[in-house]
């Protein structure tokens, strides 16, 4: 695979495990609405996708108004945040600080593309910003994951051109979007997950550049 200008990583579920406690909001909150929901509905459906678009799956054919929805998705930020509250450094991925140190030594731009509006909150938990050259969140755009403007919007934060870009993410919903933005993309988690994907890994634990950009 050609040297990339930029890497730009999801967060959630590839330098960190908050999918989990993602997970857990949203049992949470399905539980104290009676709705059953499982973590591979979770896996399959609400990897990479943005806090309304989530909610719309679990609700899916029960009635509530708007207000009712805004209080949901309130609750079930309100949840994860207790949940992230605790996280500390040991939570990145092991060998995820050589990994960046390693990307940056390197001269290649890096950046975080993440659904979640909590992101920021995150980064500085695990205390990674000194290792990115921009932040897109919930807040940066529109329209989320899998269209392609998250990524996009990274890319212009670090003034690089899409083609130039390499994409990394653990849901299927960012592998469509990092493709329709024009960059290459690299899954991690099992292969039956993704389509498209350029190049796929189990997991980000340990890997070097090399692991990356390797046909």
């Amino acid at each position: 695979m050609e040297r990339p200008k930029a890497i730009i990583f999801d967060l959630d579920g590839v330098l960190t495990d908050t999918s989990e406690y993602h997970f857990q909001a949203w049992k949470h909150l399905a539980d104290d609405e009676g709705i059953p929901f499982t973590r591979e509905e979770n896996d399959a459906h609400l990897r990479g996708v943005g806090r309304r678009d989530s909610l719309m799956y679990l609700i899916r054919g029960r009635q509530y108004s708007e207000e009712q929805i805004q209080e949901m998705m309130e609750r079930k930020n309100r949840y994860y945040n207790a949940l992230i509250e605790k996280m500390t450094p040991d939570e990145i991925v092991p060998g995820g600080i050589d990994l960046l140190k390693e990307i940056r030594a390197a001269g290649i731009k890096t950046a975080i593309a993440s659904a979640s509006k909590n992101c920021r909150t995150v980064v500085e938990r695990l205390q990674i910003a000194p290792y990115f050259d921009g932040i897109a969140d919930g807040y940066s755009v529109v329209n989320g994951k899998p269209a392609p403007d998250l990524f996009v919007y990274a890319a212009g934060l670090l003034h690089t051109p899409t083609v130039a870009c390499l994409g990394v993410e653990d849901a299927a919903a960012g592998i469509e979007a990092i493709k329709k933005a024009g960059m290459r993309a690299v899954a991690i988690g099992p292969e039956e997950r993704f389509q498209g994907a350029d190049k796929v890994l189990p997991t980000l634990d340990h890997k070097r550049l090399s692991d990356l950009l390797e046909d």
